[in-house]
């Protein structure tokens, strides 16, 4: 989910209501954006929708369709700026750290740990295993996988911790993309004109040990001082004359060398060498797509702010399986890591003295995506008849006309998102998870402890309590 700057689309209409509200639609009538009461709505591929809002002091809410997101605060550490993003998602709040930089007149957001690990982990998880190992994931008759299995298999063995990381890294992705429209999908069937092949997932591996290199030099200091953003986020990745490997986080519409297309959760991209200082958007190669998306080989154009969210997002799940990984080593077929890699992350000191996750972020996510729908709504209805033939729904893909060949006037309102969901606690109780997320899919029990599995995320509980949140 991105906070904003995508480049204008081609052929893009842009019309301004009488109460101020604006609406971008393209060429075939369908709405793109929508400009209104303060939020910017971005409509993307397959009904997704991202509502931006800044608010005084520089707080920017970011809401989809079904009250997700994130709130970003800014606040300083020894005088250098950062923001603290708390993240919803089914119930669960969670903290990520940015820190601001600019790259050709765009604002990027340049994603920073909030721990560390130790060099002797970074050099485990770098360089390959002795052996390979099998390990089972576990996800047969999850709905998750029953629908994107044809597209993407994980490796049925596993000779380094970067291959493991990819596998987990695209798993993760693509869960996260099901459970948001889980509704939508369960009745599909999945048709996907080719799965990604083992030459894209081993590029999006060398990708992994790329981004496990560099944190691991950040290491060295981060710890106490905050990372160079030009060095760690995208400005580096534009400017090294290597080949980098992105793999799309959230769905958008691109414009490619054959007219505007879709890249939805799991596509990947390959950027080459070569683009310019100042560009606000970069030209990139798919390497792997599902069904109407754009086509494979096809050459698209993304915004750098876009790119940036998808390189956070790798190495947030990154370090989000490293932690994992940590946790499961010499367990389930993985081989044990060396004594040395074994101390836990140790928290950067920004990271200590960010504020705390907004207590409320559940409930404001929701009522913004709530506003979005009424703001929508009156805004095209004051625009009237779209006259560029079919109006385009929310989904971004033009709608049928009446047989007189007029085009309705409002596309068909979303539902309501559902009401902000109650949230999983440290403390909570087995039968107050349970109220809360139903029965769990999996359930590991070790004695004194025990994890409930659940689809997109597990809660770990010690002597009945829970006690960790993953």
């Amino acid at each position: 989910m991105r906070p904003s700057g995508a480049p204008v689309r081609q052929n893009e209409r842009v019309m301004t209501t009488r109460s101020g509200a604006e609406i971008h639609r393209g060429a075939g009538g369908q709405v793109h954006e929508v400009h209104a009461r303060g939020m910017v709505i971005n409509h993307g591929p397959g009904g997704s929708r991202t509502v931006v809002r800044e608010r005084p002091g520089h707080v920017v809410v970011v809401s989809n369709h079904y009250g997700h997101g994130y709130i970003s605060r800014p606040y300083a550490y020894h005088g250098v700026e950062f923001y603290h993003r708390t993240y919803y998602y089914n119930g669960v709040a969670y903290g990520r750290f940015y820190r601001p930089y600019v790259w050709g007149g765009v604002a990027l957001n340049v994603y920073v740990p909030g721990y560390y690990f130790r060099p002797a982990f970074y050099g485990w998880v770098y360089n390959p295993w002795v052996t390979p190992v099998p390990y089972a994931w576990g996800w047969g008759g999850v709905p998750w996988y029953g629908y994107y299995g044809g597209w993407f298999t994980p490796y049925p063995a596993y000779a380094s911790a970067s291959l493991w990381l990819t596998d987990y890294m695209i798993s993760q992705t693509l869960q996260a993309a099901y459970a948001e429209r889980a509704a939508e999908l369960a009745n599909q069937q999945a048709q996907f004109t080719e799965p990604v092949s083992p030459a894209v997932k081993q590029a999006i591996a060398d990708e992994v040990r790329r981004q496990i290199a560099l944190e691991n030099a950040e290491s060295a200091t981060g710890v106490q001082t905050p990372p160079d953003p030009g060095s760690s986020g995208l400005a580096r990745m534009l400017s090294d004359n290597a080949s980098h490997v992105f793999v799309v986080s959230n769905a958008l519409d691109v414009q490619s060398n054959a007219g505007e297309c879709p890249m939805t959760e799991g596509d990947v991209l390959q950027l080459s060498p070569g683009t310019p200082a100042d560009a606000t958007a970069a030209n990139l190669v798919v390497l792997a797509s599902k069904g109407s998306d754009c086509r494979k080989g096809a050459t698209v154009t993304v915004g750098v702010a876009d790119l940036q969210e998808m390189q956070n997002h790798m190495r947030e799940t990154l370090d989000q399986g490293m932690q994992d990984l940590q946790k499961k080593q010499g367990q389930g077929g993985l081989p044990p890591a060396p004594q040395s890699a074994n101390a836990a992350p140790q928290q950067t000191q920004y990271a200590a003295i960010a504020p705390p996750p907004d207590p409320n972020a559940g409930q404001e996510l929701s009522q913004q995506s709530q506003e979005a729908d009424r703001a929508e709504q009156e805004a095209l209805k004051e625009s009237g008849p779209s006259d560029g033939g079919s109006s385009g729904g929310p989904s971004g893909g033009p709608s049928g006309g009446n047989s007189g060949g007029n085009s309705a006037s409002v596309p068909p309102a979303p539902p309501a998102p559902p009401a902000a969901p109650k949230t999983v606690t440290l403390g909570m109780s087995n039968e107050e998870v349970i109220s809360i997320l139903g029965q769990p899919v999996q359930i590991a029990d070790t004695g004194t402890k025990k994890m409930y599995v659940y689809k997109d995320l597990k809660v770990v509980f010690t002597n009945g309590k829970v006690s960790d949140i993953k």
